[in-house]
């Protein structure tokens, strides 16, 4: 197999998506139904009606983009004969996309997705006051001259590489005095671009340890599956199946890098060719281009996207 599945992570959230294929295909809608449910609210009129500052939410948008992402893969599944198990090499996921990909993999249950999403949403937003944290993006320095100016930067606070994102995109977090620190160094040390993030709270990151106590608990409740396909792990870069070992992975995730420009690089080097962003936006599929030379990222989020899915799918086989 020569496909891998992934799927996106916050700030891939618009309001609006995944109507149309809900209208489009019951298979979708039953997804959304599912969720709504789970949530004992209709999250889905505030995915589809917004307002976007409802959706934007931690809390909203986390269950949201899993919602869109697993009814965009119902309708792969019933109208262009997907199947995770077969086709996927691997699965991966984004920071909460990784609960996406589990619930894909059969992994998790959507129910139970949505609920612990949820959980992970309000944990995060409360684990630091807001403005206490900050998230900073530094374009053009690789990793390990990222990881050096966060270092540089915390003097006593907390500044950590939170999402390694490829392509000379890392994402810092971390106090918010700390992170202002780095964007002035990232700048000094030739960054072509260093600005701070439109976030609420400061992810990947040792202050988000209330959080990560709160996921151990949620995650405790829950039956984990082994998934139909191998999940890479954001905190290992390296596929995991075990049950136990994906439950303490999830937990590692609250507070630890999203590894995800070494995570594409294993799937390309073990021979994916082609990887599927299935759900909201293509802010994967343009990472894919940066990270490995020859590999195609395919987005997948509406009923037109469909045919030329399945057209990719065929050629990932024959490939």
């Amino acid at each position: 197999m020569t496909a891998a599945f992934t799927f996106p992570g916050q700030g891939s959230q618009a309001v609006g998506m995944g109507k149309t294929l809900a209208d489009a295909f019951p298979a979708a809608r039953a997804v959304f139904d599912e969720v709504d449910s789970a949530l004992g609210e209709k999250l889905t009129a505030i995915i589809w009606d917004g307002p976007a500052e409802t959706l934007q939410l931690t809390e909203n948008a986390q269950p949201a983009l899993m919602a869109v992402s697993l009814a965009t893969l119902r309708v792969l599944e019933s109208e262009a004969g997907f199947s995770v198990g077969r086709d996927a090499a691997f699965v991966a996921g984004h920071s909460l996309g990784e609960y996406s990909a589990l619930a894909a993999a059969g992994s998790l249950s959507i129910s139970d997705t949505a609920r612990l999403l949820r959980t992970r949403g309000l944990a995060m937003q409360k684990a630091v006051p807001v403005g206490a944290g900050a998230m900073a993006a530094l374009l053009g320095l690789d990793y390990e001259a990222a990881v050096a100016v966060a270092n540089e930067a915390a003097q006593g606070q907390v500044c950590q590489a939170a999402n390694d994102n490829g392509g000379g995109q890392v994402v810092v977090s971390g106090d918010k005095a700390a992170v202002e620190r780095a964007l002035e160094i990232a700048r000094t040390k030739g960054a072509k671009r260093a600005m701070l993030l439109p976030v609420s709270a400061p992810f990947h990151c040792r202050l988000m340890q209330p959080a990560a106590d709160a996921m151990a608990e949620a995650l405790a409740g829950v039956t984990i599956r082994q998934p139909a396909s191998p999940l890479v792990s954001n905190v290992l870069a390296a596929p995991i199946t075990d049950p136990d070992e994906i439950r303490r992975r999830l937990i590692e995730q609250v507070t630890g890098t999203v590894r995800w420009r070494e995570s594409v690089a294993y799937m390309a080097s073990h021979g994916v060719t082609r990887f599927f962003e299935i759900g909201a936006g293509k802010v994967l599929s343009g990472l894919v281009k940066r990270i490995a030379d020859g590999a195609v990222g395919i987005s997948v989020g509406g009923p037109g996207d469909i045919a030329a899915a399945k057209e990719a799918l065929a050629a990932a086989h024959s490939a």
